[in-house]
């Protein structure tokens, strides 16, 4: 079955960096768009970011744009998010994501069980 296994977050003051890793399994990793999502206290899901399949296409949320930047390793089955200059707006669950459906970028389904960052001082 589908498992989404994040890690790295944590406490860290404004303007640092963490790194999050999302271990996949049970699906063919290198042939789905995988996504970064979060949610902050009390408020709804928010998307960060996307990647294509072979990891040369991006996107971002204008939020985070400058700041983030995700990749994958396939050959691990592994997404990443790099997190730069993190304030307290980014503090939230994080969550990766892949998408409905094969080769192309249509939204997300399943996700994982989610990893915390908390951005404080």
């Amino acid at each position: 079955q589908v498992q989404l296994v994040e890690s790295g977050g944590g406490l860290v003051q404004p303007g640092g960096s963490l790194r999050l890793s999302c271990a996949a399994s049970g699906f063919t990793f290198s042939s789905y768009w995988m996504y970064w999502v979060r949610q902050a206290p009390g408020k709804g899901l928010e998307w960060v970011s996307d990647i294509g399949t072979g990891g040369g296409t991006t996107n971002y949320a204008d939020s985070v744009k400058g700041r983030f930047t995700i990749s994958r390793d396939n050959a691990k089955n592994t997404l990443y998010l790099q997190m730069h200059s993190l304030n307290a707006e980014d503090t939230a669950t994080y969550y990766c994501a892949k998408d409905r459906r094969p080769l192309y970028r249509g939204g997300y389904d399943y996700r994982g069980q989610g990893t915390q960052v908390t951005v404080s001082s």
